[in-house]
């Protein structure tokens, strides 16, 4: 048996695992690459594998970076069947139809002023494209057993992370395979811990924050004094948040500061229609995460749903104080780039990010200092405070990872560590090595692995 590593090799993105058995082919995970240009091109280039002659796909979650090439994968022949947990299945007909309608937008755009090298611009797929994907998800229970092949048995168990988001455990010829996903913190704001696993053969392990541990900081504290003095100062709070999960976990904290009078009452705006549903599906998911249901509702209650275009226009004439959260977190496409060419050149005005930030993506470039950025083929001055709040996001550091490694009851004939940037991931695989004495390495781009049956 083989398992061959078409993405999230050195790289935080694009995660694609593909597993070979005699005839039958099985993919973990197809997501999009995103960030540095390098990596983005690999969207449009084709798989080493032809997609018709892969049999079915197992999918972690509904972020992008491993769902986003799924309606790329059927475009080009794919016909099996996605397995996924319901939460993923309903945030991915939000996710993956945004994606496609994103993508013929930004065509459009760079079509209309021309600066795109291609003549014309097109979209990877479109927002039909994907929808036609999502009739190949058929859904799974936590912890169900599922014959996705003959000789293949998959169940999914809570990672934590974001709504529905799974590690897969994966019974096969070779023996029992983990992958881990994207694995969520114990102590997380709204979602609940990531289950134990006690076995594994072998373990695919992703390693995002894998040299690095959150910052032990009061998040509730650092955030109400950002937005305070962007107020008294008579400007906007501008916050890049993925549409699921992070964009949750800041309309409720900051709901909370405005309960206990921590943060002026200003009127606080999702922008992103994304966001929004993903808003409204969390809620229905209230069982999976940790807010209850009247949380859910003041997170309603307090927040204007910015839903139209003109709206989102609108929002940029604004001249008052305010609180605006919009997709990406990454600040890579989508409404929050309008906010960013109107409110970056202001030195009254915030721009706050939550999470991860890719490197060669907008956010990355202006977490670390940059005076200008380049959005819509023009530069714009960066005068207003950037700011990162690494302690809110959904990914474990090293040490919540290590913690997660010691419920195996005893450890894996081998750990792929995949999903990180290369000194992140090498710095877990010492860590591995070092620390718990397994056997450990970081896969390259597209090698492939002889699994002894």
């Amino acid at each position: 048996m083989e398992l061959s590593f078409l993405g999230a090799a050195g790289t935080v993105t694009g995660s694609k695992y593909l597993i070979t058995h005699q005839d039958r082919r099985m993919m973990v995970d197809c997501g999009l690459y995103q960030g540095v240009k390098n990596l983005r091109e690999r969207n449009w280039k084709s798989l080493p594998i032809a997609p018709k002659d892969i049999d079915c796909l197992l999918l972690t979650h509904a972020h992008l970076d491993h769902s986003g090439y799924i309606p790329a994968l059927i475009k080009h022949g794919f016909k099996g069947k996605v397995f996924c947990t319901r939460a993923t299945k309903s945030l991915a007909r939000v996710l993956l139809p945004d994606s496609g309608f994103l993508q013929e937008e930004d065509a459009r755009y760079a079509n209309k002023r021309q600066f795109s090298k291609h003549k014309p611009a097109l979209p990877l797929y479109t927002e039909k494209e994907a929808w036609k994907a999502i009739e190949h998800f058929e859904t799974v229970d936590f912890h169900e057993d599922v014959n996705c092949l003959p000789g293949f048995k998959a169940r999914f168990i809570p990672a934590g992370h974001i709504l529905g988001a799974s590690s897969i455990v994966l019974d096969s010829p070779a023996g029992k395979m983990v992958f881990s996903g994207d694995l969520g913190r114990p102590h997380d704001l709204i979602m609940k811990a990531p289950e134990a696993i006690e076995e594994a053969d072998y373990l695919v392990l992703e390693s995002t924050y894998g040299d690095r541990l959150h910052e032990s900081i009061d998040i509730p504290t650092v955030l109400a004094d950002i937005i305070t003095s962007t107020a008294e100062q008579g400007g906007i709070v501008l916050i890049p948040a993925f549409a699921v999960g992070r964009a949750q976990a800041l309309l409720h904290l900051i709901q909370e500061l405005k309960k206990a009078n921590r943060i002026p009452d200003l009127p606080v705006y999702l922008n992103s229609p994304m966001a929004i549903t993903a808003t409204e599906i969390f809620c229905h998911y209230h069982h999976l995460h940790r807010l209850t249901p009247e949380q859910c509702h003041d997170i309603d209650k307090g927040t204007h749903y910015v839903r139209t275009v003109e709206e989102s226009i609108d929002l940029n004439r604004r001249k008052y104080p305010a609180i605006i959260v919009s997709a990406s977190g990454m600040a890579s496409g989508g409404r929050v780039l309008h906010h960013l060419k109107a409110l970056l050149p202001d030195y009254r005005n915030s721009v706050v990010f939550a999470g991860f930030q890719a490197p060669g993506t907008r956010g990355d470039s202006l977490v670390n200092g940059a005076q200008q950025v380049k959005i819509h083929g023009q530069y714009y001055p960066v005068k207003a405070s950037v700011h990162q709040l690494d302690a809110l996001s959904a990914h474990a550091d090293y040490s919540e990872i290590l913690d997660w490694l010691e419920n195996f009851s005893s450890p894996p004939k081998h750990t792929f560590v995949t999903h990180g940037e290369a000194p992140a991931s090498d710095a877990l695989r010492l860590r591995i090595k070092d620390e718990l004495g397994w056997n450990v390495s970081v896969p390259e781009y597209l090698d492939k692995v002889t699994l002894p049956l």
